[in-house]
């Protein structure tokens, strides 16, 4: 799989989750070839928008249809994945909120394990998708106290991994584990994911590499 063709599986694969999401919160999005969009209003933290696919001709198609999202006057701030940052928003009123890098697990590397006990949750405070079995929650604790975590998903053929949470000091190893629960929960697939600073350097020294840039856009009501 080249670099470009697993790189779009991340990306209908992180679709797939924000449509999941969406979903538990009563709020579906459409798939198109080019891209995901929801014109309503979406969970906190999730964007409206998500492209699939690269390339001038998709590029066209794409903005085409973050114009007509624009001209639904959605509210607040409202964001769109850049999936491989070619999409130029700027004159639409959109700043970038971040760049980041797509990641793929190759071999979790070796290192000192940490006194991290590891738990699949079944139930949260927030909506997640819990009844999906596609979905996977898991929370590291020390002890009593939470510690670390992460939110696995499965779609378009790899196994997305995100909301990786840990302290700096554990950074490394958490990544480590999330890769190998990865493996025991979703078996041969590819685990992907985006990251960005000391998470994406985290995420390569536990033994990701990394892939095509993304970008987030946003954008604010005038």
């Amino acid at each position: 799989m080249g670099l470009r063709d697993w790189t779009e599986a991340a990306a209908r694969n992180n679709a797939a989750w924000c449509d999941a999401v969406c979903r538990a919160h009563g709020v579906p999005g459409r798939f198109l070839p080019e891209l995901w969009v929801n014109a309503q209003v979406v969970p906190r933290f999730y964007p409206n928008a998500v492209t699939l696919t690269h390339g001038e001709v998709n590029v066209r198609e794409q903005r085409s249809a973050i114009e007509l999202l624009v001209a639904s006057n959605l509210p607040n701030r409202w964001a769109v994945k850049d999936s491989f940052a070619e999409l130029e928003l700027s004159r639409l009123g959109f700043d970038v909120l971040f760049e980041a890098s797509w990641i793929r697990s190759v071999m979790p590397a070796p290192g000192p394990s940490v006194d991290i006990t590891w738990q699949r949750e079944t139930q949260a405070a927030t909506r997640l998708p819990f009844d999906d079995p596609d979905f996977a929650l898991f929370t590291g604790r020390r002890g009593l106290r939470v510690v670390a975590g992460g939110m696995l998903y499965r779609a378009a053929g790899v196994v997305g991994l995100s909301n990786v949470v840990a302290e700096a000091a554990d950074a490394v190893a958490v990544w480590r584990s999330l890769s190998l629960l990865a493996s025991q929960t979703f078996p041969r697939l590819r685990l992907v994911g985006y990251e960005s600073g000391a998470e994406l350097q985290a995420a390569l020294d536990a033994g990701f590499e990394m892939g095509d840039p993304l970008r987030i856009w946003v954008k604010a009501q005038d």
